[in-house]
């Protein structure tokens, strides 16, 4: 979808997750615990425990996450934020 902004086009995307079997579904704003770490990609060649290295930037206070009931839920937009903060440090280096 494109829309027009000041005669510049502005081009938006959908976010998708992968199923694990080749192909994708929307990616919702408020996501659990294993949809975020698919959206990250944890669970491609990333680390032993996934889900221990959401808690750890959660601890850090690299990711926020909300609780709804018992339940942690991560919104998409601070995942995104988290990895442009990561990559602005990287810039640093």
């Amino acid at each position: 979808m494109t829309q027009q902004n000041n005669n510049n086009p502005v081009f938006t995307t959908t976010a998708v997750l992968p199923d694990g079997n080749g192909a994708f579904t929307p990616c919702p704003e408020l996501l659990t615990e294993q949809e975020a770490i698919r959206y990250l990609r944890l669970d491609v060649n990333g680390p032993q425990n996934p889900a221990g290295t959401l808690k750890y930037y959660r601890d850090r206070g690299f990711l926020q996450a909300v609780r709804i009931g018992r339940n942690l839920r991560y919104p998409r937009k601070a995942m995104d934020a988290m990895v442009e903060k990561l990559l602005g440090k990287r810039e640093d280096f």
